[in-house]
């Protein structure tokens, strides 16, 4: 997979070193020169321009990429680099981030933006996750589906502790997609049963979030 970064400060470089590890294709992309660190992520590309300007793209060959991250400080040029490479490219996949709180709104298809990522919300879910059991925790929302990745970490005296996941009736459109348990990610089937301590990761739509909350604790 070929994947395309606008912004090449901390975060940029973080996203392109996990990439690099799984196997990808990376092009970074900042027009400050201070931010081309070639030696910082061995094997990625590297592209010195503007990542809001079309004849920088056409030069990125954003078309051949399959993936785009505008993960720059600036939410506007977030959106910029977002609707190019939806609208003048077709990339498949455009993920952004979101840098102040105000402006998560703007960044859905309108613009170009199939997942946005706020960093304010994401510290905000993660401090919640690491404080909180027996709550369900928003991690992240896919825009393109309005789905989300929740969390809850089950209590000792969770209802559904010893079922097995085959045997509980989820809600519509909510699917368990992995346990964290003992430090180790398990692929649940439908014979593995729910232990106290669990850590449950769940895509849902955002309508039955309430309703995924209240059967988890036994409401």
């Amino acid at each position: 997979m070929r994947v395309a970064i606008a912004g090449a400060g901390a975060v940029g470089r973080s996203i392109a070193m996990e990439l690099l590890g799984n196997g990808h294709e990376v092009l970074l992309i900042d027009k400050d020169p201070t931010s081309i660190k070639v030696h910082s992520v061995k094997g990625a590309e590297w592209l010195l321009a503007d990542a809001c300007e079309i004849n920088a793209l056409d030069d990125a060959a954003l078309e051949r990429c399959n993936v785009v991250i505008a993960a720059t400080g600036d939410d506007k040029v977030n959106l910029v680099v977002s609707l190019l490479a939806k609208t003048e490219y077709g990339v498949p996949r455009v993920v952004a981030r979101i840098n102040h709180p105000n402006n998560e709104w703007l960044f859905n298809e309108s613009w170009g933006v199939d997942v946005a990522v706020s960093t304010p919300r994401l510290l905000s879910a993660l401090v919640e996750e690491a404080v909180s059991v027996g709550d369900l925790v928003r991690l992240m929302t896919f825009r393109q589906s309005e789905a989300s990745l929740v969390e809850l970490t089950m209590p000792a005296d969770a209802p559904l502790a010893g079922q097995h996941v085959g045997g509980i009736e989820w809600p519509a459109d909510t699917a368990l997609v992995a346990i964290l348990r003992d430090g180790h990610v398990i692929v649940p089937s439908n014979e593995d049963p729910l232990e106290a301590g669990d850590e449950l990761l769940f895509v849902t739509s955002q309508d039955v979030e309430g309703e995924l909350a209240r059967l988890l604790a036994g409401r």
